[in-house]
């Protein structure tokens, strides 16, 4: 038996699920189809050319490790090939990806607040932790210890060759993580030649939006106006092959350069200012930190009197109730990070003889990218301030101790909102280091049986600094002033000895400008260093049994198994900044973690022919496979697969599966320490009780609000309330059940067409979750009054708030409790059509691609129950066709595709390709009347509901000579302007940066591409 390399044996092609079509390439991302390769791409076969004649063909397809005499597969998988890659123009995978329909939003380059500086992929919307991402069918490593998920910035877009996705999961081929699905990246291998590779792209937008612009002038903002180019990128690279004298290897080696350039939030109208909604329409939102400072009296709003104030600019030293004033933070807020990445690496083989074929890749990436949010400052953190303190004035005195009964002993308990506009704005320095390293040996054992065996390493090294924050043990000191000796202003600290650096901050209660050297004091850095490691051992044995067929099949029973080692290693450092939550723009402590576990795996996969050749029984066939797994911390796990295909004709197959797949808690969801932290988006008694659809008092007091707090609770005007947040080593392994059921039709009647329809189901159960969802506890608590969970709430003593201090939380630790369900329809069709066929010999061909998802479901089970205002209780709550908060987070709209026509022109070399994006509307989730979603007062009109999204993009390339490729496009060409979504909605969640969700809809305006390879 002879394997022989697909992207050597392959003519241009399209193919759907597994379906080949005999024509040329399409251009765009199909299921189950093949990329074109190039003559320099590959190189030929090493059998010889008399033996090419009668060699088999087969193929390993991702999903199974047994090779097969062609492309199909019992499960769905849609391929991306590099003709893709190229006419999309994508400067980074998970641009690639995200424009799939089956991938839901996850960390990527337009995140800024909240991101950890890597980009995911997210299958189904059942989070990137269950999304398993290869290389070549091997496993990669974790790329952030603070987010233990594959970082797809470590795969170079210009080693792909393509990308298979298949749904479903896949535990018993590849072991934990592979329940919603796989990804592997194909790399290009066996290249001979020099092959260059420039690109310039960059933003193109028009700032004519003139009711936000208005908004903002109305609060004194300055939107920027007319068009602007932004966000340049450059990407260079260069592939180096040759094969050994001997043809019996190839050595290639590459390198990458990438270097984009940031957008900030100020750069587009639309998000120029940080939006709110009011009862109809928006507002410029702005937070309370401010400068002047925004100060909160807890003394008197204890005995609802006015609480709120600011630092009057007209006097600079007295206070005023707070109306308008707000700072508007989103300015320096990038809305794209600027990032710079170095990639190489080396893919080897040489065969040894026909019985070891050993082999090497070597990959290794640097990429520094930087995270701007607004400056830092107090943050509505509680001091206790003496009532003669020389940092107030009479006037600051009366109000905050006099009215409220405090005298001169006493200390009056005040929230400082200081915005620290004089230091800058806030940036995160984040760097990652990856190294992976393969080693293996594979050859033929027989003419029937081979094997591949392998070691690997992969490893991520992280930095992160954390610069321009407040220390928040610092400012205590520099906010408790006395009058030295010589009349003038000293810290305490100082004159007790305690800290004799200590220089008083005086920005807190006035408009003074705080001094170089109280800046200088107060101000902190915070540090985080670390590594993932990943080791694997891996042996597999393939083959068939010739003497093994059934009586009415021609082949033989394919069989595989072997036996695997995995090793996970994290190691996340902090410093004592970040250790005892010193740093006030972090929202609370972030420990250190170490932690690993290892896992021995054994492995086996059948697939019979069943039926062959027969009448109404083109083929039918059983696919089978069991994986055993011990853990040394989750214990034992078993995987299975069931699966099968059945074609009447040539014309039509259908096919299903059912696997049994499992995810085994990562380290940082069992060794993370438990510490307080940002995790909920509104706390339902804050604020007046006046507001439309507030809280009985008897509601609130569920959740621990005393009658003299009632409607009188600080609202945080930037949505964000504090959660016990941490890991657990009770946790289990997720068991999750996936079942897909579909037909391929490809009808000789019309050559060149295929259309597949695939029906898929995945419901994951020992759901990980990081606690109870607390914004649900926190709402179900303050409806239902169940102790269960009023128990998880903690007020903060005194004030009743959930962010005044990290005293008040809703715990929410890691737990196996729920689960997750997700259902829907894939559709993909590809045609192609010779223009010859329509006369028109000379005019060249079109090609069709379409690719399409429908959501059925996505439902989440908290582990609790909630009762509607009609009394019937709810387990789950649905997702589909909803957005908003952390709850539902990004869009998930019930329909999405992509449709691709090409025009392959009478002009040699010469491609146009024109494609069409679609999104569904969807509808914020507090207009559900589940009562896990539903919340009247967040139901705002102007962001009710967000209509259907289309985009249109134009791009093409021309070959001028064989080794000479030119390739141009513009995505979003009509510079449509992405959907607004004001914050009571967005809340806290990571992919809501610039008012709207960047990772999910075109937010930046047109993307204009220009590029060139050239082939020596």
């Amino acid at each position: 038996m002879t394997i022989i390399n697909t992207r050597a044996r392959l003519l241009a092609s399209s193919m759907i699920t597994g379906v080949a079509i005999a024509a040329a390439s399409t251009s765009g991302a199909h299921s189950q189809a093949a990329s074109a390769p190039t003559a320099q791409a590959t190189a030929a076969p090493a059998t010889p050319a008399a033996d090419q004649a009668t060699a088999v063909t087969e193929f390993v397809v991702t999903g199974s490790r047994i090779p097969q005499p062609n492309l199909t597969s019992t499960s769905p998988i849609t391929m991306v090939g590099q003709a893709e890659v190229k006419l999309q123009g994508s400067i980074r995978a998970e641009d690639l990806l995200n424009n799939l329909p089956q991938v839901f939003a996850g960390q990527g380059s337009q995140i800024s607040n909240g991101s950890s500086g890597t980009a995911t992929v997210d299958l189904r919307g059942l989070g990137p932790a269950r999304t398993l991402v290869l290389i070549d069918g091997r496993r990669v490593m974790p790329g952030d210890p603070a987010a233990p998920t594959t970082d797809l910035n470590f795969i170079p877009e210009q080693l792909i060759d393509r990308v298979e996705v298949l749904t479903g999961g896949a535990s018993a081929v590849y072991g934990s993580d592979a329940v919603a699905g796989v990804v592997n990246f194909i790399t290009l291998k066996n290249f001979e030649g020099i092959r260059l590779d420039a690109q310039i792209s960059g933003y193109q937008h028009d700032n004519g939006n003139s009711s936000i612009q208005g908004l903002n002038t109305s609060r004194g903002f300055n939107p920027p106006t007319g068009s602007t180019w932004d966000g340049r990128a450059a990407d260079l690279s260069a592939i180096l092959g040759v094969n050994s004298p001997d043809g019996k290897g190839n050595i290639e080696a590459y390198f990458v350069y990438r270097n984009i350039q940031p957008i900030f939030q100020s750069h587009r109208d639309f998000s120029n200012c940080a939006l709110a909604e009011t009862a109809t329409s928006f507002a410029c939102r702005g937070s309370l930190t401010n400068n002047p400072s925004s100060i909160i009296s807890n003394d008197l709003a204890l005995q609802s009197k006015t609480y709120l104030f600011t630092v009057d600019k007209a006097t600079g030293n007295t206070l005023k109730p707070l109306t308008n004033e707000a700072f508007n933070f989103a300015p320096l807020n990038y809305f794209q990070r600027p990032d710079e990445q170095y990639a190489a690496g080396a893919y080897a083989h040489y065969e040894i003889n026909p019985h070891a074929d050993a082999y090497m890749q070597l990959m290794f990436m640097d990429d520094h990218t930087l995270a701007q949010i607004a400056p830092s400052g107090i943050f509505g953190q509680t001091f206790n301030i003496g009532c003669t303190s020389p940092l107030l004035s009479a006037q600051e005195i009366s109000t905050l101790c006099t009215d409220a009964g405090l005298g001169p002993k006493d200390k009056a308990s005040v929230a400082i909102l200081r915005r620290n506009t004089e230091g800058g704005p806030r940036i995160d320095n984040l760097r990652h280091t990856d190294y992976r390293v393969v080693l293996g040996v594979k050859g033929e054992i027989n003419s029937d049986w081979s094997y591949d065996a392998y070691a690997q390493i992969g490893r991520a090294i992280f930095q992160e600094e954390f610069l321009n924050d407040f220390s928040l043990a610092k400012t205590a000191k520099a906010l408790d002033v006395v009058v030295g000796p010589d009349g003038n202003l000293e810290c305490r600290s100082v004159k007790t000895g305690a800290d004799l650096t200590c220089i008083p901050y005086l920005g807190a209660f006035s408009t003074t400008t705080p001094s170089a050297a109280s800046l200088a004091y107060i101000q902190a850095n915070g540090f985080k260093e670390g590594a993932t490691t990943e080791m694997v051992a891996s042996a597999a044995i393939t083959g068939k049994i010739p003497q093994l067929k059934s009586p009415w099949a021609e082949d033989a029973v394919g069989l595989a198994f072997g036996g695997e080692y995995r090793q996970e290693q994290l190691d996340l450092r902090v410093d004592q900044e970040f250790d005892t939550g010193d740093l006030a723009g972090i929202g609370g402590p972030i420990h250190g973690v170490q932690g690993s576990y290892s896992v021995y795996e054994g492995f086996a996969e059948v697939r019979a022919p069943l039926i062959q050749n027969a009448p109404l029984i083109k083929s039918l066939s059983f696919e089978g496979g069991y994986r055993y797994s011990h853990y040394n911390l989750a214990g034992e796990t078993n995987t299975y697969k069931v699966a099968g295909e059945w074609a009447p004709t040539e014309d039509i197959r259908f096919r299903a599966g059912f696997n049994r797949a499992v995810r085994a808690p990562n380290i940082l969801e069992l060794f993370t320490p438990q510490a307080v932290g940002l995790g909920l988006n509104n706390d339902p008694c804050a604020g007046p009780a006046s507001q439309p659809g507030f809280p009985t008092q008897a509601q609130c007091a569920n959740s621990g609000v005393t009658a003299a707090q009632y409607g009188h609770i600080a609202a945080n005007p930037a949505n964000q309330y504090y959660a016990l947040l941490g890991g657990s080593l009770d946790l289990k392994p997720e068991v999750a059940k996936t079942f897909t059921v579909g037909a391929v039709l490809t009808p000789r009647t019309l050559p060149g067409f295929s259309l597949s329809v695939d029906y898929f189901r995945i419901k994951v159960d020992q759901f990980i979750q990081p606690g109870i969802d607390p914004q649900i506890v926190l709402d179900q608590c303050i409806l239902t009054g169940d102790p269960n969970l009023c128990g998880l709430v903690h007020r903060a003593p005194g004030t009743g708030s959930l962010f005044l201090g990290t005293n008040g939380f809703v715990t929410a630790t890691s737990v196996n409790i729920g689960f997750l369900k997700t259902s829907g329809i894939d559709f993909a069709a590809a045609y192609r059509l010779p223009l010859s066929n329509l006369g028109w010999e000379t005019g060249g061909s079109l090609s069709f691609d379409y690719q399409a998802t429908y959501l059925l479901s996505l439902i989440t089970s908290p582990g609790v129950s909630a009762a509607d205002g009609g009394g019937k209780l709810f387990t789950q709550y649905d997702c589909a066709g909803l957005y908003g908060l952390s709850t539902c987070g990004s869009p998930n709209p019930l329909y999405r595709h992509n449709f691709r026509i090409s025009w392959r022109t009478p002009v040699q070399g010469l491609e146009v390709s024109g494609r069409w994006r679609y999104f569904s509307g969807v509808d914020a989730l507090s207009t559900s009347n589940n009562p896990f979603l539903s919340d009247p007062t967040h139901i705002f009109p102007v962001d009710s509901h967000i209509g259907a999204q289309s985009y249109f993009d134009l791009s093409g390339q021309w070959r001028v000579r064989d080794k000479l490729t030119f390739r141009a496009g513009i995505q979003n060409i009509a510079d449509k302007e992405p959907p607004l979504v004001g914050s009571n909605i967005g809340g806290l969640n990571a992919s809501f940066n610039g008012n709207t969700y960047p990772q999910t809809y075109d937010a930046l305006g047109r993307f204009v591409f220009v590029g060139a390879s050239v082939d020596f």
